[in-house]
This record gives C-alpha cells, structure tokens and sequence, in this order.
C-alpha cells in the first residue's frame, strides 16, 4: 500500500504579489527538502489586498500569467505534485473573478482545476464579507489521480457544505485538500472541528492548509494548518505565522479505518 509525505504551507499573504510568490516559492523548497511529494498552499496565497476588489488587478487567465507560471516551474524543479492553493481567474465581467485552484504534476503541467463552489458571506454586526460582490461561483466538483493517490478539491468556505464531499467520494478519496484563509472568528470556533468531521465522514486525509496570522492590510487570520487521518486524528498542526505542516499518508490506515467501520459501504443517499 503507497505511502506519501504531504505537506500544508502555511503563509502571511501580503498586499504584494511578488513577495507572496518569493514566499511560496520558499516553502515549496522547504517542504520538498523535507521529503514532501505533494503540497498545498493556501487560499489567496499570492493577495491579500487592501480592498477586496484588489484581486481583480492581478487576475489571470487560464494557462497564462506570472502566479501560474511560477507554480508550474516550483512543480517542475522539485518534481511533486503542488495544489496552488487560489488565483483569482478572469471571470464574466472586469468586476468579477473566479477563486481557482490550479493542480500541477511534478512535471510542470496543470493536472486540475477547481473553481470555488461556494461564496463566503458573513456579517454579526461587527464584522462583515461577501465574496459574491467579486466573486463568480464555480459549478463542478473536481477530482484528480495524483500519483498513487485520489485527491478532491475544495476550497474554504467549501468545508461546511459536506454534499460536496459526498459528491467527491465517487470513487473515494484518499486526501481531501483545503486551501483556506478562515477568519480568526469563525477559524477559532469551527475549522478544526469541520475539518476532523470531513476527515470521519469520508474515511480519508484531510490536508488543510491556512493563511495564518495578522496580514499587513490589519485583517488576522486563523491559521492552524492541519492534517487529519481518517479516523479524524489530528497528526500534525501549526497555530499561527508562515511555515511547513508535513505528514505521511498511509493507504493501509484508510483501509484499516474503512475496513473496521465501513461506513461508506453503507451509503443509502
């Protein structure tokens, strides 16, 4: 049964694409050193603005432009499996993105895509966001072969939606990844609980990898980049700053978890 050391990348993303871009590049080193076969980073790894519109500056589009081109060549040059956690995406209009996630093989070539099916909207009198004043949503659930391994896309916000999970374990995954960058409200009371959940109710890995930390544009973000087993076991965490969350898959703990409790055998639905 295959084993492979994934890892979560954990980023502060500024307001300065380039630095963010240096910044990934330098983990996606640090990662690879470390033994890492494939990583993930995290949601808006290469923006956080100013202004929720500053994203729309920097989109790009598919198959063209320096965030991409940067993943691909990071790919390529450690020969492992990197999901760029988000870009914005041209989308319908100039005031309109996709949120996208782009999987690229060791080497070099895009291997997925994902557009975020799910738009974050939050307001409790104090704080407020709403994705969809520049966001277009996506429409499909997206899964690929990486390797010896499935592995289903999703994105943030996406992790309380547990039917699109459910949609991705057709055939099983053996990892589910979530690039985030989660409020440091909503990460403090939820992310790791819905995380280990996704983990329980599909009987695989889950690798999620956050922004975490106070951002130069004052928001603050709740990190703790994890990965989860498929008994929902939490093997390895970093609270908060920029840094490498590493861990091994094992296909014989999936099927030990699946085998003793066959739970997805058991669907009805």
């Amino acid at each position: 049964m295959p084993r492979m050391k994934i890892a979560a990348l954990q980023m502060v993303s500024t307001p300065d694409r380039d630095r963010n871009l240096e910044a990934a590049r330098r983990l996606i080193a640090e990662a690879a050193a470390a033994g890492a076969q494939l990583v993930v980073l995290p949601e808006y790894f290469c923006l956080l603005g100013r202004r929720d519109d500053d994203k729309l500056a920097i989109a790009e589009s598919p198959g063209d432009g320096p965030i991409q081109a940067m993943l691909a060549e990071a790919a390529r040059a450690h020969r492992l499996w990197v999901v760029g956690g988000t870009l914005p995406l041209r989308g319908t209009d100039a005031t309109h993105a996709l949120n996208t996630c782009f999987v690229f093989g060791p080497d070099g070539r895009p291997a997925a895509r994902y557009d975020k099916i799910h738009l974050f909207a939050f307001d409790n009198g104090r704080e407020h966001y709403d994705e969809g004043r520049t966001l277009n949503a996506g429409m499909q659930p997206v899964a690929l072969q990486a390797g010896p391994i499935r592995v289903g896309l999703s994105i943030c916000y996406d992790l309380r939606f547990p039917e699109l999970y459910r949609a991705l374990m057709h055939p099983p995954c053996d990892l589910i990844v979530v690039p985030a960058a989660f409020t440091y409200t909503t990460g403090q009371a939820h992310w790791e609980l819905l995380l280990r959940a996704r983990a329980v109710e599909n009987q695989c890995y889950v690798l999620a990898a956050a922004q975490g930390g106070t951002h130069e544009n004052g928001r603050r973000t709740w990190g703790h980049s994890l990965v989860a087993d498929p008994w929902g076991e939490v093997v390895a965490c970093r609270p908060e700053g920029e840094g490498v969350v590493i861990a091994e898959l094992d296909a014989a703990r999936i099927a030990q978890v699946r085998t003793q409790l066959p739970a997805l055998a058991h669907r009805r639905l």
